[in-house]
């Protein structure tokens, strides 16, 4: 196969190079596309996804640096823009660091491609906030302000291009992150609203709510700026009254969010019904606990019966395309009964619990098949209770529940030894463990599909012990299965309670290591296996 060209293979996430490796047999080469892509998918060029989160910083984007330096910007930004909509394949906080790598150097059209890919794709202020304190931290020793004509421009577009109402609950909602505010930026920026509804926002965001009051008191304004102006009247009315019940009143007209409520309001359990009934699925399973603890959830209730129905409400759950693995975390930290801090407790509710279960088998039918066959190998035996890092479930659920996520999606076959689960298709193929020492020898499930002629294109690991190479180097091995069967498989091990692995040969493309485990790991998996990184 003849190589391609950088810019084909910036172009072409599915584009292949391959290399001969003598008597080891073939390889994916890890070009420098290959590791720009890992960079915007996990934020690492190399070959391991931890979920223990990383600066980012220009020593750990070495290609992404040389790409740009190189005058390669433009396809830099191209391949942010190109990725960031493929649901998953990207992480935002990455793409945003790699935008703000070419939009701050000297190279113009880089510059300008980055900045309009910003627009493009930055639909969050948190996201905003970012990218301006990537810009801060980038600019670091240089000489001179980071608050350039473009980037000014670049700031007041944002802001410009939004829809009225949104702008204003945006500005409400997420008031400031990573440093920075909306005051600090619509003042950094010089921005010259593109409208009335724009400009009265800027007069609320710069000068505050009384300004606001004193300038439009007497002024004839147009219906749109009747209801911005009733919008954030409704927000600072809702930060001053003492009355639960006029609370109440303002979310369920204005339908104001919880961040806009202030923590005491928070304690009543008529503002939590409020806030109920147009909280996103997501937002509500993250709150069940404590809405369970301030008895905003009791048994036989209607709320609760409410609150069962849109967690297992099928078609919200396809719209979202929500992952098992996000219930799976829901459930699983509902199931505790007490939070990761503080002193929170509850009795979990057991209709919602059923909920959560049912929820979480629905959502199997929304995770895509990938057309690959998968051999998956579990350890967990040793340690049943340990956690994996990243996401406070246990090392059991998350083999367990990722293990039937691939029999589920696709006809494959599951490779497992004493896992203790009852959904897990157990075969007692060969001993994946080293007898006695409860170390995991990542070569044996390789070992045990070449013995028995089998197929697979993807070995997935998940363990919750140290790793060993045993017999032989499980990179050695599956260069060895592929030379034999013709099948460029890959290996994905997953050490879920550990911070630091070394059985990925960073070298090879195939191969891919993982610390912890999170719902971000998901989005890893599927990317590494349809070949995107």
């Amino acid at each position: 196969m003849e190589a391609s060209s950088p810019q084909d293979q910036l172009s072409d996430a599915r584009e292949l190079d391959l290399e001969n490796s003598g008597n080891v047999g073939p390889t994916w080469a890890v070009t420098e596309a290959v590791r720009l892509r890992r960079f915007l998918c996990y934020g690492s060029e190399g070959a391991t996804y931890s979920t223990k989160e990383q600066p980012f910083s220009l020593e750990n984007a070495l290609t992404l640096v040389q790409l740009v330096e190189g005058g390669r910007g433009c396809e830099v930004a191209e391949e942010v823009r190109r990725l960031w909509p493929l649901g998953g394949a990207t992480c935002p906080n990455a793409s945003l660091f790699a935008l703000a790598v070419c939009s701050q150097h000297t190279d113009a059209r880089a510059k300008r491609v980055a900045l309009q890919v910003l627009g493009e794709l930055c639909r969050v202020p948190a996201q905003l906030f970012a990218f301006v304190q990537y810009r801060k931290e980038l600019k670091g020793a240089e000489h001179g302000g980071m608050w350039g004509r473009a980037l000014r421009k670049a700031v007041a577009n944002w802001y410009n291009g939004q829809d009225a109402l949104s702008l204003a609950n945006t500005v409400t909602k997420c008031k400031h992150k990573a440093g920075w505010s909306h005051q600090d930026l619509f003042r950094l920026s010089h921005i010259k609203p593109a409208n009335d509804a724009v400009a009265l926002i800027s007069k609320y965001v710069t000068k505050g709510w009384k300004a606001v009051q004193e300038t439009y008191a007497d002024r004839e304004i147009s219906e749109e700026l009747v209801k911005v102006f009733a919008y954030l009247e409704a927000v600072e009315k809702a930060k001053h009254l003492t009355d639960e019940l006029e609370v109440v009143h303002l979310i369920e007209e204005h339908k104001l969010d919880r961040e806009q409520i202030l923590t005491h309001h928070l304690k009543s359990k008529e503002v939590w019904k409020a806030l109920l009934k147009d909280m996103p699925v997501s937002s509500l399973m993250r709150h069940l606990g404590k809405m369970t603890a301030d008895r905003v959830l009791v048994p036989g209730r209607p709320d609760v019966a409410a609150v069962c129905e849109r967690i297992q409400d099928e078609q919200a759950l396809m719209k979202t395309k929500t992952h098992p693995f996000s219930i799976l975390v829901a459930s699983e930290n509902y199931k505790r009964g007490h939070g990761k801090r503080g002193k929170l407790k509850w009795d979990p509710n057991h209709d919602i619990v059923e909920a959560l279960d049912c929820a979480f088998s629905k959502c199997l039918s929304n995770v895509e098949g990938t057309g690959r066959r998968f051999l998956v190998g579990v350890d967990v035996s040793a340690r049943l209770g340990s956690l994996a890092l990243g996401s406070s479930v246990s090392t059991v659920a998350v083999a367990a529940a990722m293990s039937m996520v691939r029999l589920i999606a696709t006809d494959e076959s599951v490779f497992s030894d004493h896992v203790g689960v009852s959904f897990i298709y157990h075969q007692p193929l060969c001993s994946f463990r080293q007898a006695h020492n409860c170390i995991t020898d990542c070569s044996l499930p390789i070992l045990w599909a070449t013995d028995n002629h089998k197929m697979v294109d993807v070995f997935i690991i998940f363990t919750s012990n140290e790793t060993w190479f045993g017999r032989e180097n499980p990179a050695e091995t599956l260069r060895m299965y592929r030379q034999k069967t013709g099948v460029f498989s890959k290996l994905i091990v997953c050490g879920m309670t550990t911070n630091g692995l070394s059985v990925a040969d960073p070298d090879d493309r195939g191969m891919l290591d993982i610390c912890g485990f999170d719902s971000r790991a998901v989005d890893v998996i599927r990317n590494f296996v349809l070949d995107i990184i």
